[in-house]
């Protein structure tokens, strides 16, 4: 596709300094999402507002043709504290625009606008474009993409707008958070009474940090568990009867979450509840023809350890984004104005 993309570069840039200057931490997208449905009619559609979720379908939308989803999130995480600029103004000096949610993942988000426009606008095309501007990512709330999910014709594959350099992360890792309960009987600590439910949650512990499964992901590495909080006792001298931990399980594509809690549950001695299994790990055979054009494009399929809406995408998906998965959640975030430009360029070279 021979065009000059000036044009729809800076119309990124702008709507992203728009969105920059409008605070939109997770279930607090409502600013935010009022610019996005604003932008998507003004560049001639008509949009859905689902909740704070802006859905517009290709307007030349044919039954029959491969449907293919253009996704990313309006929402943030809160800055942190070690910011050294306002999270909150859009600043550029040079080719960088700073500012909280530029990189993760506003790039990708303007840079999939501009490109569902320059697609939809082809009038002998072969594909349905549909673009979806989700919320509540960063908590996988279930008034994000969930939401919009049944207001989806059906897709074929997604391409979510996540920071990956631009290279296809082709899996992506599962996630699955557990409260692990030990049970034991008070007593008085000076005397020898009582079970004490920290030391009968120890043989689970041992066996969560030395257990490792069987099938190994060439992408995603091993499917792994961590403890990450522990919780138990009233005093020093009561004997606690109760332990409470929560347990992170981070799953790769050989495991579905449900396989890993029934696991859990006959192996361990403790109570396992598992808050959801809504989180799980997805996957793209490198040869689907669009990682195979990627490929051809120069770029380097790869396995990504964050967690996106693909977790809750039942079809076909792969992150593809401008700018880089460890600017994201931190300090002074940014992205490069030439990234968002190449960004558009590429997605339009991928998918048209």
């Amino acid at each position: 596709m021979i065009m000059d993309f000036t044009k729809y570069t800076t119309d990124a840039v702008e709507l992203l300094q728009s969105l920059i200057k409008t605070p939109s931490v997770s279930r607090n997208e409502s600013a935010a999402a009022d610019i996005m449905e604003n932008a998507v009619r003004n560049y001639g559609f008509s949009p859905e507002r689902i909740g704070n979720n802006v859905l517009a379908i290709d307007p030349l939308f044919e039954e029959g043709r491969e449907t293919i989803l253009l996704n990313a999130h309006i929402d943030t995480v809160k800055p942190v504290d070690s910011w050294t600029r306002d999270p909150f103004a859009p600043t550029i000096e040079g080719d960088i625009l700073y500012g909280l949610g530029s990189n993760d993942c506003g790039g990708g988000l303007v840079s999939l606008l501009q490109a569902f426009r320059i697609l939809t606008a082809e009038k002998n095309k072969s594909r349905n474009y549909v673009f979806l501007a989700s919320c509540e990512e960063e908590v996988s709330g279930k008034n994000g993409f969930t939401l919009a999910l049944p207001h989806l014709p059906e897709i074929d594959v997604a391409v979510v707008g996540e920071p990956t350099g631009m290279q296809p992360a082709i899996a992506e890792k599962g996630l699955m958070v557990c409260d692990l309960i030990a049970h034991g009987v008070s007593g008085h600590a000076a005397r020898d009474e009582g079970v004490n439910a920290i030391y009968e949650a120890l043989d689970d512990l041992n066996f969560i940090r030395s257990y490792r499964f069987e099938k190994v992901s060439p992408l995603l590495g091993a499917t792994k568990m961590t403890v990450t909080v522990i919780n138990a006792g009233t005093q020093h001298n009561v004997v606690p009867d109760r332990c409470e931990m929560l347990l992170d399980v981070r799953t790769n594509e050989y495991y579905t979450n449900e396989s890993i809690y029934e696991f859990l549950a006959e192996r361990l001695k403790c109570e396992v509840h598992a808050h959801s299994f809504r989180l799980q790990s997805s996957h793209i055979s490198p040869d689907h023809p669009l990682i195979k054009k990627c490929v051809s494009m120069g770029k380097t399929p790869f396995g990504s350890p964050t967690l996106s809406d693909q977790a809750l995408m039942p079809f076909l998906s792969f992150k593809l984004g401008p700018g880089e998965s460890s600017r994201s959640h931190s300090a002074n975030e940014f992205i490069r104005i030439s990234e968002i430009s190449d960004a558009i360029h590429t997605y339009c070279e991928l998918l048209g």
